[in-house]
């Protein structure tokens, strides 16, 4: 298995992420829905991420990329919507291309989950879609649990999916 780190999304990494998201986009695009052509804008990128930064900075969201040994950006990581006084947050991940299928983003979630008892998280819920066997095999390996899901359906590339959620549950901390 690779060797990888998880790191907290800093400014300085912004030209690499926009780089990764450019090379990767179609390749998202196939399973969540578009950011839409002003993402792929630097300028506007690096605003947005820029507000993600102080949201960051806030204890509101953490933002992670992925990286192997080089520095080279394998994929991103988002924590968000984290209720303090619920102990509880969402979960967000996406893994470039060409390195899927080698177990980055099982690792990945696995080494950010170890994180979670410093943040007081006793609980985080994910999703993805019902064509995403992939990432629904990384959360159920990492712990997570498939719960209700609201069947709303929607349409990505003339193909008709749902949301599949998850729900991961803190074992350490006082539930």
């Amino acid at each position: 298995m690779m060797d990888i780190s998880i790191e907290k999304l800093h400014e300085a990494d912004f030209e690499q992420l926009f780089e990764f998201e450019l090379e990767n986009r179609a390749y998202f695009e196939e399973m969540v829905p578009s950011r839409g052509n002003v993402y792929y804008n630097f300028d506007i990128f690096r605003k947005r991420n820029k507000a993600l930064l102080d949201e960051q900075s806030q204890g509101l969201s953490h933002f992670y990329l992925i990286k192997n040994i080089d520095g080279l950006i394998l994929g991103r990581m988002n924590l968000v919507d984290i209720e303090k006084s619920q102990g509880s947050g969402h979960i967000g991940y996406r893994v470039g291309k060409s390195h899927t299928g080698k177990g980055v983003a099982k690792k990945a979630l696995g080494l950010l989950l170890e994180t979670f008892t410093d943040l007081d998280l006793k609980q985080v819920k994910a999703k993805t879609t019902t064509n995403n066997i992939a990432s629904k095999k990384v959360l159920e390996k990492n712990g997570f649990e498939q719960t209700e899901s609201n069947g709303e359906e929607f349409e990505i590339n003339g193909q008709v999916l749902k949301f599949v959620n998850y729900l991961w549950t803190n074992k350490i901390l006082p539930q």
